[in-house]
């Protein structure tokens, strides 16, 4: 017998799968976000910092007030690997290097959002938080893809936040958040980081294109710097998603 409720016009049954956690690649002030690729089992929780506040008014009764909540969470994520450099995704690199580490190189900053397969996003679900990682190995055996469960807790409360999320674009746009060293001269090497790098056709200085460029993943390209004179040129990342904002560099001699 089916549902003899019915519910408003417009709902749909949400999906296990609509949410999402992006990993700050940047810094605080100048942020670089990348999701989390090839995860599953999201389980978040906000757990209470609490104050007892009971008195004899109480009479023995318990009286507790919600001062603050955290951020914590499990998932799953797949152990995926450049063929070429041997590196995983840059965002399961970062988690890995902030398991492993302590002080302030063990503090990750992350977004957690709702992402829904249909509709809009809910404006009331995302946040922002800084976590510690603790990962294990989860596929010991001797057969099976290689996977990581991966547990994050939040250092303080969380920030409410804008949600971010604006779709599912099979293919972003590039963005280019840094060209790395500076004042590098032509047929020298620059690391170029960012985001949405994958199957790019082209990476210019002005102009001109580059000498030479791999793609080592999402979020970095190496480039050869092509002939031309030194000083302030405009370096652009192109994909078959479109062309990057402009990025500031300046060529050695």
């Amino acid at each position: 017998m089916g549902n003899r409720v019915t519910l408003p016009a417009g709902t749909t049954l949400g999906k296990a799968s609509d949410y999402g956690i992006d990993v700050n690649l940047g810094t605080r002030a100048a942020p670089n976000y990348q999701s989390i690729r090839r995860m599953s089992g999201y389980a978040p929780t906000f757990p209470a910092s609490t104050a007892d506040v009971a008195s004899y008014d109480n009479q023995g009764d318990p009286d507790e007030d919600v001062d603050g909540r955290g951020f914590a969470a499990s998932f799953t994520v797949q152990g995926n690997r450049s063929v070429s450099t041997g590196l995983y995704l840059p965002e399961l690199e970062a988690l890995i290097a902030a398991s492993r580490a302590k002080g302030e190189a063990a503090v990750l900053d992350v977004r957690f959002y709702h992402k829904p397969a249909v509709g809009a996003p809910n404006p009331n679900d995302a946040g922002r938080a800084d976590v510690t990682v603790e990962i294990t190995r989860g596929n010991t055996g001797n057969t099976g893809i290689e996977s990581f469960s991966v547990s994050i807790t939040g250092k303080g409360g969380f920030e409410p936040i804008t949600n971010p999320w604006t779709g599912w674009a099979t293919n972003p746009a590039p963005k280019i958040t840094s060209v790395t060293p500076p004042s590098r001269a032509a047929g020298q090497q620059v690391t170029i980081t960012g985001s949405g790098f994958m199957g790019a056709t082209d990476v210019k200085f002005g102009t001109t294109s580059a000498s030479a460029y791999t793609v080592v993943n999402d979020s970095t390209i190496i480039a050869v710097v092509p002939a031309g004179t030194a000083g302030n040129v405009n370096v652009t990342v192109v994909t078959p998603a479109g062309t990057s904002p402009n990025a500031p560099y300046t060529r050695g001699a």
